[in-house]
C-alpha cells in the first residue's frame, strides 16, 4: 500500500460513523488512524461475523468493505446486506478488472477503491459518497406526498394539517424518514434515537412509539402507508 498522503476531510462530514471491514490488520490500522484524525467515528472488523455484530450495535453511516475476506466473498456479503439496508458501501478490491468493478457497482456498491491505495483517496471517496447520500442541507423539510416533516421547526403535517407528536415520537419518525426503505431493528433504533440499548431499556418502547406514530399520521394504522414493519426484523419508512 502506498504511504500516507496529506488530506483533509470536509468539516461537515466529521462525526459520521464508519465501519471498516478488512482481514488485513495493517490496512485496517492505517485507514482507521487516518480517518479518526479527520474527525470520523471509526469501528473496525476483521471478518463478516464481527461486521454483523458491529452493525447490530449501531448502524454506521458508511461501510468500507474488502471483497476478499478470507473464505468469505465480499460481493455475496454486499448482496445479502442490500436485501436489508441501503447503507452506503465502498468496496476495497485488489482486483483491477473492469468486470469485477462493474459487478460490484451493479450489486449495490456506491464506489470502489483498488488496492494498493492512498488513504487520502479513500477519504475523498468516503466524503463524496456521504455527501451524495445525505439529505440536502438546504432542504430542511422532508416531504413525502401528503406527509411533511420539518426537521428544523420539528413540525409534522399530514395533508397540510399539523400533527401533535411528542419529542421522542418526532425523533423516531425523522430518524426513519431520513433513510427511506432502510430497515432498522429495534436495538438499532434504541441506540440511534434513545442512545440506549436493550440492556438498559425495554425494546418494546420502540414498538409502542411506532404504534403511537401510526395512530397519529396514518389513515389506517392497521395497514400503515409510511411506517411499515419488516416482519421478524424491524421497521422502515416507505416514501
Amino acid at each position: 500500500m502506498p504511504g500516507e498522503a496529506p488530506n483533509s476531510s470536509p468539516a461537515e462530514e466529521a462525526g459520521k460513523r464508519l465501519l471498516i471491514v478488512d482481514d488485513d490488520e495493517e490496512v485496517r490500522r492505517l485507514v482507521v488512524r487516518v480517518l479518526r484524525s479527520e474527525g470520523y467515528v471509526v469501528e473496525e472488523a476483521s471478518d463478516v461475523r464481527s461486521m454483523r455484530e458491529a452493525i447490530g450495535r449501531a448502524l454506521p453511516d458508511l461501510l468500507v468493505l474488502d471483497i476478499m475476506l478470507g473464505s468469505e466473498d465480499g460481493l455475496e456479503v454486499l448482496s445479502t446486506l442490500r436485501q436489508r439496508s441501503d447503507i452506503p458501501v465502498i468496496l476495497l478490491t485488489g482486483k483491477a478488472s473492469e468486470v469485477d468493478r462493474v459487478l460490484g457497482l451493479k450489486m449495490g456498491a456506491d464506489d470502489y477503491v483498488v488496492k494498493p491505495f492512498y488513504p487520502a483517496e479513500l477519504s475523498a471517496r468516503i466524503a463524496t459518497v456521504l455527501r451524495r447520500s445525505s439529505p440536502p442541507q438546504g432542504a430542511p423539510v422532508l416531504e413525502y406526498d401528503e406527509l411533511a416533516i420539518d426537521v428544523v421547526t420539528r413540525e409534522v403535517k399530514v395533508r397540510g394539517e399539523p400533527v401533535d407528536l411528542t419529542a421522542k415520537e418526532f425523533d423516531l419518525l425523522a430518524f426513519l424518514a431520513r433513510s427511506p426503505r432502510q430497515v432498522f431493528t429495534r436495538e438499532q433504533i434504541l441506540a440511534q434515537v434513545w442512545e440506549s440499548s436493550s440492556a438498559w431499556q425495554d425494546a418494546a418502547t420502540v414498538t409502542e412509539h411506532v404504534r403511537r406514530i401510526r395512530r397519529k399520521i396514518e389513515e389506517n394504522p392497521d395497514a400503515p402507508r409510511w411506517v411499515t414493519t419488516a416482519r421478524g426484523v424491524g421497521y422502515r419508512f416507505e416514501p
